[in-house]
């Protein structure tokens, strides 16, 4: 019973600092009240190895794990769509790829457009992005060596993640989320984007439960 209580108090602890990192714009509901259909872009990576890497080689390996975490980000979105809880749909990320590489845009030039320019090319309401700073390879899983003291702590700091949606038509920054990567956030991306949405879920903009207890 001890056990459950702590768990429960460790869970709460975490929603509560996950909430913490939520910013949410004032204007969120006037901007996406026609909101129907969101892209998902490749998070922009920055990789701090401590292995030496060459230049050419850190690119791609950015690139990956970019990629990675719009891959766990939609297969996220697609199990908790199937219970119907989000007032969106999201666009199937291989379409997203496919329309930005007829347009000529690719993981390394996509920061030179702009929202209002992505959502226009592929014609979504808004834009879900964001950045990755990693001193690991998060797609190929977190380091399996176990410190019970850094586990509890939380001091085994891997690097941080922010996610935001923008609006389409404005390119206003409507939600943003920013997190902490350390052991306690999970073993690899597809994991780490699974308990980071579950602790950020009832501040998520679109979940429909939040928006019926807002009213």
């Amino acid at each position: 019973m001890s056990r459950l209580i702590f768990t429960a108090i460790i869970l709460v602890t975490f929603s509560l600092s996950a909430q913490k990192n939520i910013y949410e714009s004032s204007k969120f509901n006037s901007l996406s009240k026609t909101h129907k259909t969101l892209a998902i872009l490749p998070f922009l990576a920055n990789l701090d190895l401590k292995e030496k890497v060459n230049k050419q080689d850190l690119k791609s390996l950015e690139e990956k794990e970019g990629y990675a975490v719009q891959n766990a980000l939609e297969t996220y979105f697609s199990k908790r769509k199937k219970k119907k809880k989000f007032s969106v749909e999201f666009q199937n990320t291989k379409d997203t790829k496919a329309i930005l590489a007829k347009n000529n845009i690719d993981y390394q030039n996509i920061d030179i457009y702009t929202v209002k320019e992505l959502s226009s090319i592929l014609n979504v309401d808004g834009i879900i992005s964001g950045n990755l700073d990693l001193t690991i390879l998060l797609s190929k899983g977190i380091p399996s060596e176990f410190n019970f003291t850094d586990y509890f702590l939380g001091d085994s700091n891997y690097g941080r993640i922010g996610m935001k949606i923008s609006d389409g038509a404005t390119g206003k920054l409507l939600w943003k989320y920013e997190k902490r990567i350390t052991k306690k956030t999970g073993k690899n991306t597809i994991d780490l984007i699974d308990r980071m949405m579950k602790l950020a879920i009832r501040k998520f903009p679109y979940d429909k439960e939040r928006k019926k207890n807002k009213k």
